[in-house]
């Protein structure tokens, strides 16, 4: 049977499109929920629509594949916008879409099952974390259990508007974001001191486009090809991060590898990646291709 999985994030509305196991289509169109509105708690008019019209083009596509199936799953913009069930409503009235807006728990459930199927989680506890536009998922895991998990409303979309930086970032920008985190992100802090973990997994998202721009820069794209994992080299990621820091907008925008729609929130990303990174001494930074779609097929199967 032929399902199709929309996963309706702040930054991107993602379609997978499967049949059995086979992958059959996936794509992502930028909708930027949170443009205008995000740190007031709506989605502006203009995002608002720019959804609406994303997900009547991934309806089309999905009555192109005949699939039997689709669901739909909404996270953090429209669960935490003043007008979220207005936009439910619209979908539904509109395009004939139902859509569950999911909880950050449940949110974090589900990237956990996605991760797991993309890599070998092993005996040991990982620190997952998945960086979207409107919130930030955390999940310390191994292969057996979750051992703890939380969101916050801290998404790369949400911080890039709250803080304004400039560009390039300025150090007290960069200053100003840590202090905040460092706060924001106390029961991490005091769960990270029950369940230390070494390892951090990136799901998707801004790790997606790290993964893209190191392999451009310093090996062959090729090597990320048809892959659901990638380690990555310490090195290679300060580099990286070090670069994006002195770089502005345009020059992410021109940088090999770089996903337009996240040249203005990668700064963001990477400052909360080391901040991370460096205050628990992390020493190894995988990637997950997988997420939140992926974890609600893993779902279905049970």
């Amino acid at each position: 049977m032929k399902t199709a999985i929309i996963d309706l994030g702040t930054n991107t509305f993602n379609l997978l499109i499967v049949e059995g196991e086979q992958i059959l289509f996936k794509t992502k169109i930028a909708v930027k929920l949170g443009e205008g509105g995000i740190t007031k708690g709506f989605i502006a008019e203009v995002p608002f629509q720019r959804g609406l019209v994303a997900l009547k083009a991934h309806l089309h596509t999905i009555e192109e594949y005949q699939a039997v199936r689709t669901l739909a799953f909404a996270t953090s913009a429209i669960r935490s916008a003043s007008n979220g069930k207005e936009f439910v409503q619209q979908a539904k009235e509109q395009l004939g879409l139902d859509i569950q807006v999911i909880d950050g728990d449940r949110e974090a459930e589900l990237i956990y099952l996605g991760v797991d199927q993309a890599l070998d989680l092993g005996e040991q506890k990982s620190l997952i974390m998945d960086i979207g536009g409107g919130s930030t998922e955390f999940i310390i895991c191994n292969k057996n259990e979750i051992f703890w998990k939380k969101s916050f409303q801290l998404g790369a979309a949400r911080l890039l508007e709250k803080f304004q930086p400039q560009d390039p970032i300025s150090q007290k920008n960069i200053s100003d974001l840590e202090n905040y985190l460092e706060i924001e992100l106390l029961p991490l802090w005091n769960a990270l001191e029950k369940h230390p973990c070494n390892t951090l997994i990136g799901s998707s998202g801004s790790f997606d486009t790290l993964s893209e721009v190191i392999a451009h820069q310093f090996y062959d794209f090729a090597i990320l090809k048809g892959k659901t994992t990638y380690d990555f080299k310490l090195s290679d990621y300060h580099w990286l991060h070090e670069y994006l820091l002195k770089s502005t907008l345009q020059e992410r925008l021109d940088t090999p590898g770089m996903i337009p729609m996240r040249a203005d929130m990668i700064v963001i990303g990477t400052v909360f990646i080391n901040y991370l990174l460096n205050r628990q001494q992390i020493s190894e930074m995988k990637l997950s291709t997988y997420a939140l779609k992926e974890g609600v097929l893993e779902m279905l199967k049970t």
